[in-house]
């Protein structure tokens, strides 16, 4: 059985998200937790968020051994982008884009 989680507008820009993502694809579960605890970046604490809403999202069935999922799929995909000013000289502007993402993840049996 596949359990399904996804997370919109988290603002933290994709290619850094990425980073976290890597590290816990094709991981059990409490190992990716652990993994996630313990990740000094912005991003791991939304997809910790995340990985925790997929997993409760498995456990309210009730037919499934939550020791035996993996994290199957997770992917991180580029979302709306905040476009701001910023002064610079001879009364220009340069754009400045923040970039937010969008995540999904899959948690599947072994």
């Amino acid at each position: 059985m596949e359990f399904k989680a996804e997370a919109k507008y988290i603002k933290v820009s994709p290619q850094k998200a990425r980073l976290v993502v890597d590290l816990i694809r094709g991981k059990k579960v409490y190992d990716a937790i652990n993994i996630l605890k313990f990740t000094k970046k912005k991003s791991a604490n939304p997809v910790y968020k995340l990985l925790k809403s997929a997993l409760a999202n498995a456990s309210s069935t009730g037919r499934v051994d939550i020791d035996s999922l993996i994290v199957a799929k997770i992917n991180v995909d580029m979302s709306l982008s905040l476009k701001r000013l910023m002064p610079k000289a001879m009364g220009r502007g340069a754009t400045i884009k923040k970039r937010m993402s969008n995540i999904k993840i899959v948690l599947e049996e072994i």
